[in-house]
């Protein structure tokens, strides 16, 4: 039995040694973040419509979401402007994510004709573009 014990305290010295006393962690994926703005209509109607069915997102959508590989959607809002922040696996292809959302369900190409309805591009964009990606010029990170 006392062999056993030493053997045993002996293994554990070992490992300890050979681990340095580190925890081993796995690498986490890297991922981008993007930023988009859109206007909605003036229209307060509209706009009630609007911010309603994001309370409740039609669960075929965010499947769809989930199926395309999102790590984080999130929308924010002044007014009329829309703020949405998209967290990707970096160098992930946005359009081709996109596609496979909608493809997942029907209903995830009539969730976007329908918000369609209710968007439109900020001052600078094309008569039918309505989302358009920003430009980061500052950060600060505290690391």
């Amino acid at each position: 039995m006392k062999i056993l014990i030493r053997l045993l305290g002996l293994c554990t010295a070992v490992l300890f040694v050979m681990c340095k006393g580190e925890v081993s962690k796995s690498p986490l994926p890297d991922y981008d973040e993007h930023v988009f703005v859109v206007n909605i209509v003036d229209d307060a109607k509209k706009l009630k419509e609007y911010l309603t069915y994001h309370k409740q997102v039609w669960p075929e959508v965010e499947a769809g979401f989930k199926k395309a590989g999102y790590q984080r959607i999130a929308l924010y809002r002044f007014d009329k402007l829309i703020v949405m922040t998209i967290r990707v696996p970096s160098g992930a292809d946005l359009a081709k994510m996109g596609k496979i959302a909608e493809s997942y369900s029907p209903k995830c190409a009539e969730w976007n004709l329908l918000m369609n309805t209710y968007q439109h591009g900020v001052r600078g964009t094309s008569e039918k573009q309505t989302w358009v990606e920003t430009d980061l010029f500052y950060e600060f990170k505290n690391k």
